[in-house]
């Protein structure tokens, strides 16, 4: 993984974790809920869309580049959904 997805990595785990806080939940099991969900995320849009579309960018640096940090971005919008879903599960107990 690349720099910028192990700090988002971190940050998802902060972000949980002051989020289950704040909403009274538990925050350690919000935390490894967030990472979990951002790490398998992370890693089918690597092993799909990425080692397949690699053959295809090979030639152009910039291009390697942004290809390398779909999965990050794609991992940080999935993580957004379970924050979401945890948030709405957590008001309706």
């Amino acid at each position: 993984m690349l720099l910028f997805a192990k700090l988002a990595g971190i940050l998802i785990l902060v972000w949980f974790y002051v989020t289950g806080k704040k909403h009274g939940e538990p925050p350690l099991k919000w935390a490894i809920i967030g990472l979990i969900g951002y790490w398998l995320t992370w890693w089918a849009v690597k092993l799909t869309a990425v080692d397949g579309l690699s053959g295809v960018m090979a030639k152009s640096a910039a291009g390697t580049f942004v290809l390398i940090q779909i999965p990050a971005i794609v991992g940080i919008a999935a993580a957004y959904l379970i924050r979401n879903k945890l948030i709405n599960d957590s008001k309706n107990d």
